[in-house]
C-alpha cells in the first residue's frame, strides 16, 4: 500500500517539475509610432518591424532587437563598412610599407630600378620599330612597280607573295607600337605609385 501511494505521489509531483525546468516565456517591449510602450510575450503582426527589446524576470532588458531598416539606414551601413574596408587596407599598407624601407632614399632606388626596365624595353623596341619602318618602306618602294599601288595602268598586279609580306609587316608594326605604349604608360604608373608611396611613407614618418 505504502509503495502504491509512493509512486501516485511521484507521479503527481512530475508535471510540477517539468513545468519548473521549462524556461520562462518570453516577455517584449515595444513603442509604437504613436510612442505608446507596449509589452507580450509575442509581437502583433502591426508591430513586427518595429525596433523592440527581450525582457527577463525582473523586466530587465537582456536582447535587443532591429526592426526593418529604412533605405537610409541600409545605404549608411554599406558605406560604413566601405569606410571600415578602406581603413584596413590603408592600415595593411602602411604596414607593409614600413616594413619594407627604412629611408625615402631606399624608396626612390626601388622606384629608379623599376623605371630604368620599362626604359630598357622601350628603347629595345624602339630600335626594332625603327628597323621594320625600313624593311617598311623597301617593301613599299617595291609595290610602287605594281597595282595597286603604281600610277602607270599597265603595272601589273602586285605579287601575292609580296601582298602578303607588307600585310605581315604593318601588323608587327602595329604590335609593337601598342607595346610601346603599354611600356611608356607602366612607367608613368609606376613613377606614380611610388611618389603616392614616398608621400605616405613621409606622412607616417613625420617627414616634411
Amino acid at each position: 500500500m505504502r509503495k502504491l501511494n509512493l509512486i501516485i505521489v511521484i507521479l503527481l509531483l512530475a508535471p510540477l517539475a517539468s513545468l519548473a525546468q521549462q524556461k520562462p516565456a518570453r516577455v517584449y517591449k515595444w513603442v509604437d509610432e504613436n510612442g505608446t510602450v507596449h509589452y507580450g510575450d509575442s509581437i502583433p503582426a502591426e508591430y513586427a518591424e518595429l525596433p523592440k527589446e527581450v525582457l527577463n524576470d525582473h523586466g530587465v532588458t537582456v536582447q535587443n532587437l532591429e526592426g526593418k531598416k529604412t533605405p537610409e539606414q541600409i545605404e549608411a551601413e554599406r558605406l560604413e563598412r566601405e569606410r571600415m574596408a578602406a581603413a584596413e587596407l590603408q592600415r595593411r599598407a602602411d604596414q607593409a610599407l614600413l616594413a619594407t624601407y627604412l629611408s625615402v632614399d631606399e624608396i626612390l632606388m626601388h622606384r629608379d630600378r623599376r623605371v630604368e626596365l620599362f626604359q630598357a624595353q622601350s628603347r629595345v623596341t624602339e630600335l626594332y620599330l625603327r628597323n621594320l619602318e625600313r624593311r617598311m618602306q623597301k617593301l613599299r618602294d617595291e609595290a610602287s612597280h605594281f597595282q595597286p599601288y603604281s600610277e602607270d595602268p599597265e603595272a601589273p598586279m602586285i605579287p601575292r607573295e609580296l601582298a602578303e609580306d607588307i600585310r605581315l609587316t604593318k601588323e608587327i608594326v602595329a604590335r609593337h607600337q601598342r607595346n610601346l605604349q603599354k611600356f611608356q604608360a607602366n612607367e608613368e604608373q609606376i613613377i606614380a605609385r611610388f611618389d603616392g608611396d614616398i608621400s605616405r611613407f613621409k606622412v607616417l614618418k613625420g617627414i616634411d
